[in-house]
């Protein structure tokens, strides 16, 4: 980082000099424009032209003959999310039919199209415009089908519920796309100030939003591994106790409220709610001992059944986790706001208080 001093220009203007490499470095002269944009942290960012924005990015990936199809999505899951918009994913070699198949999956994961297909190379573009997404509506929409899956998934649990399950678990997915498009969004946001300041976004929300956007889709995740449990051990003709079906089912419950309101808080940035939260951990952990003493009391539960019931009573406990980390991340929030607020309220007064000295001296 350098310094550069505020010089006087005439009698009202203050005026601080460009660096030189960097006109150089974009092609400008002597009468060009440059936009200006105040953020929401009160500093200046300065960019070439009127509201230019970054190009779009390409990137090229050389997929080896024998290279496996999880390898190849994890390769073109990356690059989405380091904010590359076109993607050429080439082979010196056939890119063989599995490999196909593979990089048509992952396009269809991140909303990618396929704009050219060969036997030797395949292009793959993202059309949207990242500066016209709206970060809390993806969120919210990540929230929704994630409290469905919990909702759903308890009442699963309850009356063991194999139909019910199997739909549940189906919407996994629609939580894995849509935390891609959000977490791609605020990588970008986090590098990009122009982009940060269309979508009125700090780099602070940038960080504490895409954790928020983990804890949502581990969620969904261990909704989905909760039904998954109850869908092998129908597969397998063997079920859990209804005593252990209702005990997980209402601790479940009041894992997926702690969940929901944690969400809330979050937004409403309600520090007595997510305090709250955070205390209600502990009546989790106690339901999960009650789980475990049940669980191994009854000598009549095969190992399956055993392993299950364990699984369960790990990701209710997980849910219990994620919202109490969400509730952290809401009370933090609030403290940075403040701090942001203090700041701003500091500039203002100090200008009110020159403009009134002024109009003394006048």
């Amino acid at each position: 980082m350098e310094t550069r001093r505020i010089i006087s220009l005439g009698r009202g203007s203050l005026v601080v000099s460009l660096p030189k490499y960097w006109l150089k470095l974009n092609g400008l002269k002597k009468g060009d424009e440059v936009s200006l944009t105040l953020q929401q942290n009160r500093s200046l960012v300065i960019m070439p032209g009127t509201g230019m924005r970054e190009s779009s990015k390409e990137v090229v990936i050389e997929i080896k003959p024998n290279e496996t199809s999880a390898s190849i999505i994890r390769r073109i899951i990356a690059c989405y999310l380091n904010g590359y918009s076109g993607l050429r994913i080439i082979s010196n070699d056939m890119i063989n039919v599995t490999q196909q198949k593979a990089i048509r999956e992952a396009a269809g994961m991140l909303f990618m199209n396929i704009m050219e297909a060969t036997t030797k190379g395949v292009h793959i573009q993202i059309l949207m415009d990242d500066s016209k997404a709206h970060v809390n509506a993806g969120i919210q929409r990540m929230h929704a089908i994630s409290e469905a899956m919990l909702r759903d998934t308890m009442t699963a649990l309850k009356n063991f519920d194999v139909s019910l399950a199997r739909v549940v678990f189906s919407l996994d997915n629609d939580v894995d796309h849509l935390s891609f498009l959000e977490i791609r969004l605020l990588r970008s946001a986090a590098t990009n100030p122009g982009l940060a300041n269309e979508l009125g976004l700090t780099l602070i929300d940038c960080l504490d939003y895409q954790t928020l956007v983990h804890r949502i889709e581990q969620t969904a995740d261990q909704a989905a591994n909760i039904v998954r449990n109850i869908i092998v051990l129908e597969g397998e003709k063997q079920g859990i106790p209804k005593e252990l079906l209702e005990l997980m089912a209402d601790a479940g419950i009041k894992a997926s409220e702690m969940y929901n309101s944690a969400i809330k808080a979050f937004f409403a940035r309600d520090m007595p709610t997510a305090e709250k939260i955070i205390e209600q951990e502990d009546d989790i952990e106690k339901s999960g001992r009650e789980i475990a003493s049940k669980t191994f009391a009854n000598t009549e539960n095969s190992s399956m059944v055993v392993c299950s019931t364990c699984s369960i009573r790990d990701s209710i406990r997980r849910i219990a986790e994620f919202a109490a980390d969400i509730a952290e991340i809401s009370i933090d929030r609030m403290y940075e706001l403040r701090t942001r607020v203090e700041g701003r309220d500091k500039i203002l007064l100090q200008k009110e208080t020159k403009t009134a000295k002024a109009s003394e001296e006048s």
